[in-house]
């Protein structure tokens, strides 16, 4: 009987847990199929592209040119006042921003080599911020980095001999923690630099006609509303699902030369851009981030990264269109990258519409000019710089730590290497560095130029060559960092200092403000 009876339990209690085998095999396929669903949704959500949907209904916006006094010694004075207000980039939708003298962007300084500026910062907002002269050579108290900060209600007046070759700069802020959110509430700039040899060469230079700022952003709207939220896997920082330029939603650019010149910036938090034309037709690049070429090149691509600029110009035929487009890139690393950090996104940014009839002009030159920045054979000394998501070799910003201490009058070769594999770009402030090698090779034409921002993909490695021309002040740093400004605030940032030979480093002002995240 006992045998029987244990014979008997047992049947049920196989059947049971044959019901719950058969349950958790249900359950686990049903969240397999669930992940699997939810990835393929983030998968195939995570691609952009607007090609072919812009209307192109509205005429590209020019900021003005800056108007400007000048005193008794000289100096060419502008003034700046960062303010709130609203915008109406959508009919009939007013959008909460902020700019320079209005409401969204600012106008245009322009001040010519060798001239005295001085330029009359009026902070009307009600946070602290910060104006930075993107790619200008100056003393580091004039800087605008996040160590001269302007308080609300506050005024600060940098001032500067311009000391570099003609080139197309910006102007922005720089708080630590809070750069991100600054410039994606509109405070962005055009600062253009002219020289006497470059006002002599046959290159389109009538403001706004044929030769037109094209200040590129992304943005999303959530109603009348910018949406600045980041979405899911997008570790890169902002991604926007549409762009506009200058200000303007689906904007063209009415062309009454046969050549006309576009000062590309990418004023965008964290979205690289390889522009080209929806025709695929060349252009010629005449200038990157520090100024001209020594010869146009000619092409069909041009990658920018947050920060970079370039100067392009291309020919027109009467009555003909074509559209500035973003195509997709393959250079970002891997796959996830490509996929989610926007290497698959496209879009179409401009317009250009030609006249019937077309105002001649000249061929671009041969010859532009020499470069005005160091080689390799000048080098004094190398540093190693390991960029990740945590920081800059290792270390995340520390507003109270020198990490370098360069010479005055030295030339130094910086190696920087992209060690985490998400994108990255490197801009170094006060300097314009010529790019040695990507990845133990000549750098490709569109790198050949003076620059103070690069991109620097997953895997990569570049070599710089900068000389440090001062002046000396071992008490204020200016700041290297990544200019993909979600990685910039989070801690991918240091600073150095500029001192006589012998000279040793400093304490900057305003240490207690270490790195804090946001």
């Amino acid at each position: 009987m006992t045998k029987t009876d244990g014979a008997t339990t047992g049947k049920p209690r196989r059947s049971r847990l044959k019901r719950v085998l058969i349950t958790l095999g249900v359950i686990a396929g049903v969240l397999a199929a669930a992940i699997g669903g939810g990835f393929a949704w983030l998968w195939t959500g995570a691609e952009v592209s607007t090609v072919g949907a812009e209307s192109f209904s509205n005429r590209l916006a020019v900021p003005p040119l800056a108007k400007s006094t000048i005193d008794k010694d000289g100096t060419r004075v502008f003034d700046l006042r960062m303010q709130a207000g609203e915008t109406e980039f959508k009919d009939g939708q007013q959008t909460p921003t902020w700019g320079f003298n209005g409401s969204y962007l600012g106008p245009t300084l322009r001040a010519e080599r060798g001239e005295k500026v001085k330029v009359r910062i009026a902070n009307g907002l009600d946070e602290a911020s910060t104006v930075h002269w993107h790619g200008m050579h100056l003393p580091a108290k004039m800087d605008g980095g996040p160590h001269q900060m302007v308080e609300p209600g506050g005024k600060w007046a940098p001032q500067w001999t311009v000391d570099q070759p003609a080139s197309t700069l910006w102007y922005h802020p720089h708080p630590h923690g809070k750069t991100e959110q600054h410039v994606q509430r509109g405070l962005a700039g055009m600062f253009i630099l002219d020289d006497e040899k470059s006002s002599k060469l046959p290159l389109p230079k009538k403001y706004g006609v044929d030769d037109v700022p094209v200040i590129v952003q992304d943005v999303k709207f959530d109603g009348a509303k910018f949406d600045h939220g980041h979405r899911i896997m997008r570790n890169t920082g902002f991604l926007g699902d549409r762009t506009m330029v200058n200000g303007t939603l689906n904007p063209y650019q009415e062309v009454g030369d046969e050549l006309v010149r576009l000062r590309l910036l990418n004023a965008s938090t964290a979205r690289v851009y390889d522009f080209g034309f929806s025709d695929d037709r060349e252009f010629a690049l005449v200038g990157t981030d520090g100024g001209l070429l020594e010869a146009p090149a000619r092409m069909d691509r041009l990658q920018l990264s947050p920060g970079e600029r370039a100067e392009v110009v291309v020919r027109m035929k009467p009555g003909e269109k074509t559209v500035l487009r973003s195509f997709p890139q393959d250079n970002y690393g891997d796959f996830w990258q490509t996929r989610f950090s926007g290497g698959d996104d496209s879009f179409d940014v401009l317009e250009l519409r030609a006249k019937e009839q077309l105002r001649k002009s000249p061929e671009l030159p041969a010859k532009m000019g020499e470069l005005e920045v160091p080689d390799a054979k000048d080098s004094v000394r190398g540093r190693y710089f390991g960029l990740e998501m945590s920081g800059i070799n290792g270390r995340p910003m520390d507003m109270g730590r020198i990490d370098e201490t360069v010479t005055r009058g030295s030339t130094e070769t910086w190696t920087v290497r992209n060690e985490d594999g998400m994108p990255h770009n490197f801009h170094v402030h006060d300097v314009q560095f010529r790019v040695l090698e990507v990845n133990g090779k000549t750098p490709p034409p569109e790198l050949r130029g003076a620059k103070d921002t690069v991109f620097v993909p997953g895997s990569t490695t570049v070599k710089l060559a900068m000389r440090f021309d001062g002046p000396a002040d071992p008490d204020t740093p200016y700041m290297y960092h990544c200019h993909l400004l979600y990685h910039e605030d989070g801690g991918m940032m240091g600073q150095f200092v500029v001192v006589e030979p012998g000279q040793r480093a400093g304490k900057p002002s305003g240490h207690g403000a270490g790195h804090h995240s946001h």
